[in-house]
């Protein structure tokens, strides 16, 4: 199994920060890669549609308000991988209450490609989006 992780630090409390993006269907309010998401089986699952129209149906695993994370089974996209969970998690930054540290990981198992390519594809991906969330936050 493969794995990857990226963390940044972003320009608002860890409050503010999981008010944004802790809701599963969140995700077309900070990172442009996902303009459309529809919430499924009691926001269990959600529908998301990239800007070349590719359809990505992920479920909800796992949730905890208290800890600022959830993680996430992917059930069809088209990406090259099979077995793959992801969690997207706000972490406090000791000493500081206006930043937080966002960390977005997954684990998966490569299926058509190397295991080094589909790391960079999800490492990418994640710094990427983590990008967009800061300039989100900073605006």
């Amino acid at each position: 199994m493969a794995s990857t992780s990226v963390s940044r630090v972003v320009p608002a409390s860890p409050q503010e920060v999981w008010n944004l993006i802790g809701g599963f269907d969140a995700l077309p309010d900070w990172l442009p890669y996902i303009p459309e998401s529809i919430a499924l089986e009691g926001g269990r699952v959600r529908r998301l549609t990239n800007p070349d129209g590719d359809l990505i149906v992920e479920r909800l695993v796992g949730f905890d308000e208290a800890e600022r994370h959830y993680s996430y089974a992917i059930l069809e996209a088209p990406f090259p991988v099979d077995g793959y969970v992801s969690t997207l998690r706000v972490h406090t930054v000791p000493g500081r209450d206006d930043v937080a540290e966002v960390q977005w990981s997954g684990r998966f198992h490569p299926k058509g490609a190397t295991e080094a390519e589909v790391v960079d594809l999800f490492t990418g991906i994640y710094a990427d989006g983590l990008d967009a969330l800061h300039k989100t936050l900073a605006a």
